[in-house]
């Protein structure tokens, strides 16, 4: 995802000073799973975000229409409601879920947010207006990166979001997506972490995909940092959430193969963020997953291939039921 933006303000790495007695923690927590990448090691970002790189020049907050290149790549506010609501899903209702089925997940709920909506474009002055984030006012969405060849971001995380979503059923779990390509626009970040909220989800997560620079790979996770203040108040969270995302980055990097980001997370993949309206509204254990980098050519080969995109859903799967079974 793009994250310039509502959410997504550019953090800038730096290195943790726990990051040597977590290196201990997390290398217990997920032996082996860092492959040939050394013992994984959770690390305190400077800010956070509803899906937040370093460099978010692939984020648009202005109505631009996707490049003419994307079919050719594999693979709220009206005069009547309050300035810093949300606007109503077209259907009127969050994409709904469906029957759970039995498994080792039955009883648990998940709340998979696919970042952005393919429509965004289209509305720009509807994402572009500010809601309240809890401790500041960002701007309801944005239309996400792309590839250099046009393929959006938003394609890409619903097209994830609905393989997790069919591997977490069939372990028995209920899922609900935050949208499903069912609204105009949005939802706004606001509104994504009141689904979680109100779904009492055993866990969250919003998939992304960053839009940095060229020459900057691999996947990270966002996990939410301390925050109480307004509407804001993370501290119940912060710590299952941080279990969740070393569960799902052990488990992407074992079963997608790909290495944590080379250019935040000193290494480890995991970031922590305090200015996501995503993460700070949350009441639920919640993280974000950046995929991949869509402006880098290696790293958008393999986020437009579906193999390679079924692979990043189980990955995340397994994760979510690592999280899940503790």
């Amino acid at each position: 995802m793009s994250y310039t933006g509502p959410d997504f303000e550019p953090p800038q790495p730096r290195r943790s000073p726990l990051r040597r007695p977590l290196t201990v923690a997390v290398a217990a927590l997920v032996p082996g799973a860092l492959l040939g990448w050394g013992v994984y090691a959770a690390v305190g970002g400077p800010d956070d975000g509803d899906g937040g790189g370093a460099d978010r020049a692939g984020a648009v907050r202005t109505s631009a229409a996707p490049s003419a290149g994307a079919s050719a790549a594999p693979g709220e506010a009206d005069g009547k409601k309050p300035a810093g609501s949300s606007p109503a899903p077209t259907s009127g209702k969050p994409s709904a879920s469906r029957p759970a089925a039995t498994g080792p997940l039955k009883g648990k709920v998940v709340v998979i947010d696919p970042g952005h909506n393919p429509a965004n474009f289209r509305h720009a002055s509807e994402i572009n207006r500010k809601v309240n984030v809890g401790t500041h006012w960002k701007e309801c969405d944005t239309t996400g990166t792309a590839t250099n060849a046009g393929w959006p971001e938003a394609k890409f995380t619903l097209d994830v979001a609905h393989r997790l979503r069919d591997l977490l059923e069939k372990q028995g779990a209920t899922v609900k997506l935050t949208q499903d390509g069912d609204r105009s626009y949005g939802p706004c970040v606001d509104e994504r972490a009141r689904i979680g909220n109100e779904a009492k989800a055993d866990a969250a997560i919003s998939i992304h995909a960053d839009g940095s620079g060229a020459g900057n790979r691999g996947f990270h996770v966002i996990m939410p940092g301390p925050v109480h203040e307004g509407a804001a108040d993370t501290r119940a969270i912060v710590a299952p959430s941080a279990e969740l995302g070393k569960n799902v980055a052990g488990a992407f990097v074992r079963v997608t193969g790909s290495a944590p980001s080379n250019y935040l997370g000193d290494g480890t993949g995991l970031v922590t963020r305090t200015d996501l309206g995503g993460l700070n509204l949350s009441t639920v254990p919640k993280v974000f997953i950046e995929c991949g980098n869509m402006r880098d050519g290696t790293d958008a080969a393999l986020l437009t291939s579906g193999s390679w995109r079924q692979k990043a859903a189980q990955g995340i799967s397994d994760g979510l039921t690592s999280f899940l079974s503790r």
